[in-house]
């Protein structure tokens, strides 16, 4: 605020609380230059939610004291923290590899921020099931099949041969095996079977992976025609 704003804070606030009406004009002065000196920085309004009237108001309905510079400094302070820690930088829109320019720019958002000029932009919440999915992706991922593309695909088949041949089976049109339940070893949808690791005293300690089981193969092939008629189905 500069010192007219300082004046009609302080006309305002004289108006609500006459205590601090000062009516001789050295005192008026020195009481303008001191809460001048002290809220310079703090403005008088700001665009999203600051309002230096709406503090001294407050402050008045709610304590009997009178109202110094700290009690619209500190409702402004809180107000600029609260800002700042619902802020979520978001990525510039200049070239990433000018560092000075990125850097300007990340500053020059918190500031705007932070002064009230400029809402905090937040975070997007990571969205799950079918309600939260993007039209664009779902479209792109009917496209292409896949979230990895085949290129990648194939570049990673050597490093995970069990998940290339069951990719491969699928392909084929034999069932998947790792999309039902193991009724032998009771291993999840999506995990592999496991082999129980018996001790000396017949208790099992541990497990290990292993072939799949053929119960989970037959089950498999026994739900793969219910899958299939679903869709149409629907």
């Amino acid at each position: 605020m500069d010192r007219r704003e300082i004046a009609a804070l302080l006309a305002y606030i004289g108006r609500i609380d006459p205590r601090t009406i000062r009516t001789d004009q050295g005192e008026a002065a020195d009481q303008l230059a001191q809460w001048h000196e002290l809220l310079g920085d703090v403005p008088t309004a700001t665009p999203y939610g600051w309002d230096a009237l709406a503090a001294a108001r407050q402050h008045t309905r709610t304590s009997p004291y009178q109202i110094l510079p700290a009690d619209i400094a500190r409702p402004w302070e809180s107000c600029r923290r609260d800002r700042l820690a619902r802020h979520s930088d978001p990525t510039p829109s200049v070239d990433p590899d000018d560092q000075a320019a990125w850097a300007a720019e990340l500053a020059g958002t918190r500031r705007a921020v932070a002064t009230g000029t400029a809402q905090p932009s937040q975070a997007r919440a990571i969205t799950t099931g079918r309600d939260g999915a993007d039209p664009r992706l779902e479209a792109r991922l009917r496209e292409i099949g896949s979230c990895i593309p085949p290129a990648a695909r194939a570049a990673l088949a050597p490093y995970r041969p069990a998940r290339a041949a069951r990719e491969a089976a699928v392909a084929q049109g034999l069932p998947d095996a790792l999309s039902v339940r193991c009724a032998w070893c009771l291993a999840q949808p999506g995990e592999p079977c496991r082999r129980r690791r018996i001790g000396p005293d017949g208790g099992a300690h541990g497990t290990a992976p292993c072939a799949t089981h053929p119960s989970r193969l037959d089950l498999a092939a026994a739900q793969q025609p219910e899958q299939a008629q679903q869709p149409a189905a629907a």
